[in-house]
């Protein structure tokens, strides 16, 4: 997963997590994300998840308790 950030899209009034995005990591950096996830969203309200994926292969890239809350284009692209 090198290459890429685990982004969430949060609800500004209580600070849920909406959706889990995905974002290519910004030049030069392997926890900062780009300016657009996958999906074509704007990264800069977001917060940046502190999980990483484990090393397995068939590990999913976002946090198995934000399953249900994966933006699908983001992992149409991730997958």
């Amino acid at each position: 997963m090198s290459g890429n950030v685990v982004v969430y899209e949060v609800d500004q009034a209580d600070g849920s997590v909406l959706r889990v995005h995905a974002a290519p990591a910004a030049p030069g950096s392997t926890s900062v994300p780009g300016p657009r996830t996958f999906c074509g969203k704007d990264t800069f309200a977001m917060e940046t998840a502190s999980w990483t994926p484990s090393a397995d292969p068939g590990a999913a890239w976002y946090p198995a308790q934000y399953g249900d809350r994966v933006c699908a284009a983001c992992e149409d692209v991730m997958a």
